[in-house]
């Protein structure tokens, strides 16, 4: 099988966990004899690009003096683009010269752009990879909901869920079967016990106002004498940065590639997501090393949990400004939270050994009985047994218009601007 992978969102360095989960997906695919490449985003900010390539000992992309950086991981082309609009002409060019079986869509496509071009270039082998909610064209959580998009889901070949939570949302909001199939993206182990009672940091990945960025700074300020740690992400701000710097008790911490080089440091792991979460990668990266996770009950990260304790409740962001960050990421109205359940558990494990050690062996207990059921193969089994789709996009909705054209030449966040300047005019919206 040739496969092709469509997303706008940067794989070198690939930053978030949907971007990690995908290329686990078509470095194994690649492993196993299928050639694989990927279109995607270029980051924007190339500081900090070359920061994370060099902290993660990535090297760095080639540019081609067209607009595209090549480089190789593990086996797969990438294809990096910053221009939106010379992004989806590369996405054709490759489905014209690599002529791939199954052209996959990530959902990290705020305009469904990609989507669009997908079904267009290769009807009836589009697969959608189903990561975030917010950028999905249907649902409650979604930023940009758009029937004709829900449509276009709704006619891949295939959807793929990383867990059982959003594989109903999905069922529920856009009425149509998605296959849950989790990354192998933790290794096979065997997984270092890096809990401690006694000493590590108070962490919290990704720190940002949709990861409950507020909650963290809050109780680091409540228990001044314990040592906290952040490791910024893809939605960390500078003005982010500049609130944690701010606390004496807050560690900034490097980018590695394996998520152990933090965790060996953690003593708790904080996950106060205020959004709706579509699984949770990190904290059961923490929980098969033993560290104890205070999570929110936001969306799919009880399932992350696997059944230990302390997730705990959150007033969920429910409203976004059409005002973006330098991230590129809506303002997101926070409502005040209630911090006491958080400090009452925080509490108890720092201060009760009998408690932490108990929660931190139920915790690796939990999280292996998940990994030990993850499938590597089951991506490629998926792929192999998946018909093309029967409904293709009609020929008329292939046609481009003068206006679409403008839309794909915007760059994401003017487009996710426009929509919320639409929709805040537009009678009825909600």
């Amino acid at each position: 099988m040739r496969i092709l992978l469509a997303a706008n969102a940067s794989y070198v360095p690939p930053r978030g966990g949907a971007t990690r989960s995908n290329l686990v997906w078509l470095e194994r695919l690649a492993a196993a004899g299928h050639p694989c490449r990927i279109v995607a985003a270029l980051a924007g900010d190339p500081a900090g690009r070359l920061e994370q390539l060099r902290d993660e000992g990535i090297e760095p992309p080639v540019d081609r003096g067209d607009g595209v950086a090549v480089s190789r991981q593990g086996g797969v082309m990438v294809y990096s683009v910053a221009e939106p609009s010379r992004r989806t002409q590369v996405l054709r060019q490759q489905v014209r010269e690599f002529e791939p079986d199954w052209l996959l869509v990530s959902s990290e496509d705020v305009g469904h752009i990609l989507l669009r071009e997908a079904h267009q270039a290769a009807p009836g082998r589009v697969v959608y990879l189903a990561h975030t909610p917010q950028f999905f064209p249907f649902g409650p959580a979604s930023w940009n909901p758009e029937p004709h998009g829900a449509e276009l889901v709704a006619r891949a070949a295939g959807v793929v869920a990383l867990g059982r939570h959003m594989a109903d949302y999905i069922q529920r909001h856009a009425l149509c079967h998605a296959e849950v199939i989790h990354p192998p993206i933790y290794g096979s182990g065997p997984f270092r016990r890096c809990a401690s009672f006694d000493h590590g940091l108070v962490t919290i990945i990704n720190p940002c106002a949709v990861k409950g960025i507020a909650i963290f700074l809050s109780l680091a300020r409540e228990f001044p004498r314990v040592a906290f740690g952040a490791l910024p992400g893809w939605g960390t701000t500078t003005s982010d940065r500049r609130a944690l710097e701010a606390l004496p008790n807050v560690t900034l911490l490097a980018n590695c590639r394996n998520i152990e080089e933090v965790l060996v440091r953690t003593r708790l792991l904080l996950a106060p997501s205020l959004w709706y979460e579509g699984f949770g990668l990190s904290a059961m990266e923490a929980l098969l090393r033993g560290v104890p996770v205070l999570a929110s009950d936001s969306g799919g990260l009880p399932e992350a949990k696997a059944g230990t304790g302390f997730v705990l409740p959150v007033r969920p962001i429910e409203r976004f400004e059409p005002v973006f960050d330098e991230r590129g990421m809506p303002k997101p109205v926070v409502p005040e939270q209630d911090l006491a359940p958080w400090s009452q558990a925080l509490r108890a494990l720092l201060e009760d050994r009998t408690l932490y050690e108990r929660e931190s062996e139920n915790s690796r207990r939990a999280a292996l009985r998940f990994v030990e059921r993850i499938r590597p193969e089951r991506m490629e089994e998926f792929l192999r047994e998946l018909q093309p789709a029967r409904a293709a996009v009609p020929a008329t909705q292939a046609s481009r218009s003068p206006a679409r054209e403008a839309l794909e030449k915007l760059s994401p966040e003017r487009r996710a601007l426009l929509v919320g300047r639409l929709r805040k005019h537009t009678p009825g919206a909600t």
